[in-house]
């Protein structure tokens, strides 16, 4: 049978293959059914209006903002990122940590700056993208696309899958828990305060007009933290390596790694969803989220810290890898011949 809490129809059966083991399930990434998108114009409207005035908004912060406010919108792109991969991702999403009362209040106002809906909203997304992947009950199913994975599944009605699995999707754990439920009941109140009314006033108290305040502060942090966010969902999912499972989309891609604070090692990611590394070594330049947590815990405030074995990842590697992990990959004496002969060298050495 497929693996617990996998869909029968997103897994095949090779019964006369040897890369599957002699017959067992292996995964093969799903292709989306063509539809008819019902776009939803009002947000349409919405994000492109909010997307000029990021632009516009860059323009002032690298030009004719006062230093002091363009750190405090660094500072906020900051804080409002760890609220999303440290906070709704790592702790909540996924259980790969525990926290104490006064992380998890830290955590959930960097999460209201950032106005991506409340914890618990966001993480039942992504359960569902997760138990789901790639299918059409992923709210954005890389398979539709870099734009629509990107934006697009914003900008048009929910598929009818996502509204029929969504309700399976167990959230018991992210109700009970008082602080994310008093952020959901007062969302409307908490989220323009913090995402976009003292992010423009507080600038104002060392000088800077509420002009520039309004737009570096507010709407271009909000709309760049929107944007690396997503590319999580697209470019993590289109193009790099997958040296931990080649079964599937998700791939480990640095740039995005570094823009998104440490969220970009996505194939090791998808294959080892409970660690909170979100990575196999979290190197801290490329996982600035792996270094809070880890400052939270020394602290005392972050607890039972999820991780995967170096031989649990090592025979998984050798087992469903495309050869490209840089420790055991196709110089590896234990890679059988027929799959290195299958390699493609992208952009090779001219020097070689």
């Amino acid at each position: 049978m497929p693996p617990q809490g996998q869909d029968r129809e997103s897994w095949v059966l090779y019964e006369n293959d040897e890369k599957a083991d002699g017959g067992a399930y292996v995964p093969v990434p799903p292709s989306a059914e063509k539809r008819v998108w019902k776009i939803v114009w009002r947000n349409v409207i919405l994000f492109a209006l909010l997307h000029i005035g990021g632009v516009y908004g860059a323009y002032l912060f690298l030009f004719k903002a006062m230093w002091t406010t363009d750190l405090f919108a660094v500072l906020l792109y900051l804080a409002s990122g760890l609220g999303i991969t440290a906070g709704a991702h790592r702790l909540w999403a996924h259980k790969s940590y525990k926290a104490r009362l006064p992380l998890r209040i830290l955590l959930t106002i960097f999460n209201t700056i950032a106005f991506q809906d409340s914890v618990i909203d966001w993480a039942r997304d992504h359960r569902l993208h997760h138990k789901y992947s790639e299918t059409d009950a992923d709210p954005h199913n890389a398979t539709r696309g870099f734009f629509f994975s990107h934006v697009g599944w914003l900008l048009v009605r929910k598929h009818p899958q996502i509204k029929e699995k969504g309700p399976t999707i167990d959230l018991s754990d992210l109700r009970n828990d008082p602080v994310l439920h008093f952020q959901k009941k007062h969302y409307l109140i908490l989220m323009p305060l913090a995402c976009f009314v003292l992010p423009t006033y507080i600038p104002t108290l060392w000088g800077e007009s509420l002009w520039n305040a309004y737009f570096v502060c507010a709407i271009f942090r909000y709309v760049y933290v929107l944007n690396v966010t997503w590319l999580v969902n697209s470019a993590a999912h289109a193009w790099g390596s997958k040296p931990y499972d080649k079964h599937i989309n998700p791939v480990e891609t640095k740039p995005v790694s570094l823009v998104v604070l440490g969220e970009g090692f996505h194939n090791y990611h998808h294959t080892f969803p409970w660690d909170y590394k979100t990575a196999e070594l979290g190197d801290y330049s490329l996982n600035l989220s792996k270094l809070f947590i880890d400052t939270m815990a020394k602290i005392g405030w972050a607890y039972d810290l999820k991780s995967v074995s170096p031989d649990v990842i090592e025979k998984r590697v050798k087992r469903t890898g495309d050869g490209s992990h840089h420790v055991w990959g196709w110089d590896d004496k234990d890679v059988p011949l027929e799959e290195k002969k299958e390699a493609t060298i992208v952009n090779p050495s001219k020097d070689e």
